[in-house]
Protein backbone atom coordinates (compact mmCIF):
# COMPACT_ATOMS: atom_id res chain seq x y z
CA UNK A 1 0.00 0.00 0.00
CA UNK A 2 1.21 3.47 -0.80
CA UNK A 3 0.68 5.94 2.03
CA UNK A 4 -0.04 9.59 1.34
CA UNK A 5 2.20 12.19 2.97
CA UNK A 6 1.67 15.95 3.17
CA UNK A 7 3.45 19.18 4.05
CA UNK A 8 2.67 18.38 7.68
CA UNK A 9 3.93 14.76 7.69
CA UNK A 10 6.77 14.87 5.14
CA UNK A 11 9.56 15.61 7.59
CA UNK A 12 8.69 12.76 9.97
CA UNK A 13 7.67 10.18 7.35
CA UNK A 14 10.37 10.89 4.75
CA UNK A 15 13.25 13.03 5.99
CA UNK A 16 13.51 11.21 9.34
CA UNK A 17 12.69 7.74 8.01
CA UNK A 18 15.10 5.00 9.12
CA UNK A 19 15.30 3.55 5.61
CA UNK A 20 14.95 4.55 1.96
CA UNK A 21 11.69 6.26 0.95
CA UNK A 22 10.58 6.73 -2.65
CA UNK A 23 8.32 9.79 -2.89
CA UNK A 24 5.88 10.00 -5.78
CA UNK A 25 5.25 13.71 -6.33
CA UNK A 26 1.90 13.49 -8.08
CA UNK A 27 -1.35 15.28 -8.93
CA UNK A 28 -4.87 13.97 -9.46
CA UNK A 29 -5.15 15.75 -12.83
CA UNK A 30 -1.93 14.21 -14.21
CA UNK A 31 -2.47 11.27 -16.64
CA UNK A 32 1.16 9.99 -16.45
CA UNK A 33 0.83 10.04 -12.66
CA UNK A 34 -2.16 7.72 -12.89
CA UNK A 35 -0.25 5.48 -15.30
CA UNK A 36 2.67 4.97 -12.92
CA UNK A 37 0.60 4.24 -9.78
CA UNK A 38 0.31 0.47 -10.50
CA UNK A 39 4.06 0.32 -11.16
CA UNK A 40 4.77 1.94 -7.80
CA UNK A 41 2.33 -0.38 -6.03
CA UNK A 42 4.13 -3.39 -7.51
CA UNK A 43 7.53 -2.04 -6.46
CA UNK A 44 6.25 -1.32 -2.96
CA UNK A 45 5.18 -4.95 -2.67
CA UNK A 46 8.29 -6.44 -4.30
CA UNK A 47 10.70 -4.31 -2.26
CA UNK A 48 8.79 -4.41 1.05
CA UNK A 49 11.21 -4.23 3.95
CA UNK A 50 13.83 -2.55 1.79
CA UNK A 51 11.90 0.45 0.42
CA UNK A 52 8.90 2.47 1.49
CA UNK A 53 6.86 4.16 -1.23
CA UNK A 54 4.73 7.22 -0.44
CA UNK A 55 2.78 9.73 -2.51
CA UNK A 56 2.58 13.50 -2.10
CA UNK A 57 -0.06 15.48 -4.01
CA UNK A 58 1.68 18.65 -5.19
CA UNK A 59 -1.57 20.63 -5.19
CA UNK A 60 -2.38 19.66 -1.60
CA UNK A 61 1.21 20.11 -0.37
CA UNK A 62 2.79 22.91 -2.41
CA UNK A 63 5.44 23.85 0.21
CA UNK A 64 7.09 20.44 0.10
CA UNK A 65 6.85 20.19 -3.68
CA UNK A 66 8.46 23.62 -4.06
CA UNK A 67 11.19 22.84 -1.53
CA UNK A 68 11.94 19.61 -3.43
CA UNK A 69 12.22 21.53 -6.70
CA UNK A 70 9.49 19.52 -8.41
CA UNK A 71 8.88 20.96 -11.88
CA UNK A 72 7.20 18.05 -13.67
CA UNK A 73 5.04 15.14 -12.69
CA UNK A 74 5.33 12.48 -11.82
CA UNK A 75 8.65 13.08 -10.11
CA UNK A 76 9.95 10.11 -8.15
CA UNK A 77 12.57 11.09 -5.59
CA UNK A 78 14.43 8.54 -3.49
CA UNK A 79 15.33 9.85 -0.05
CA UNK A 80 17.99 8.19 2.08
CA UNK A 81 19.04 9.79 5.33
CA UNK A 82 16.91 12.84 4.60
CA UNK A 83 18.43 13.66 1.21
CA UNK A 84 17.61 12.85 -2.40
CA UNK A 85 19.98 10.24 -3.82
CA UNK A 86 18.11 9.36 -7.03
CA UNK A 87 15.33 10.87 -9.10
CA UNK A 88 13.18 9.83 -12.04
CA UNK A 89 10.94 12.34 -13.83
CA UNK A 90 8.01 11.16 -15.91
CA UNK A 91 6.19 7.86 -16.17
CA UNK A 92 8.77 5.11 -16.68
CA UNK A 93 8.60 1.32 -16.88
CA UNK A 94 9.00 -0.60 -13.64
CA UNK A 95 12.45 -1.85 -14.66
CA UNK A 96 13.69 1.73 -15.13
CA UNK A 97 12.38 2.88 -11.75
CA UNK A 98 13.77 -0.20 -10.03
CA UNK A 99 17.18 0.27 -11.69
CA UNK A 100 17.30 3.87 -10.43
CA UNK A 101 16.56 2.98 -6.79
CA UNK A 102 18.07 -0.49 -6.38
CA UNK A 103 21.71 0.67 -5.84
CA UNK A 104 20.60 2.67 -2.79
CA UNK A 105 18.55 -0.05 -1.08
CA UNK A 106 19.77 -2.29 1.73
CA UNK A 107 20.72 -5.81 0.71
CA UNK A 108 17.81 -8.24 0.72
CA UNK A 109 18.69 -10.55 3.61
CA UNK A 110 16.10 -13.12 2.50
CA UNK A 111 18.18 -13.97 -0.57
CA UNK A 112 20.86 -16.49 0.26
CA UNK A 113 24.32 -15.77 -1.02
CA UNK A 114 25.63 -18.11 -3.69
CA UNK A 115 28.28 -20.55 -2.43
Amino acid sequence: MIETVSDETFEDRVLRAPGPVLVDFTATWCPPCRMIKPVLAELATELAGRLEVVALDVDDSPRTAAAAGVRGMPTLSLYVGGRVVAQVVGARPKAAVRAAVEPFLPVDSSVAAAP
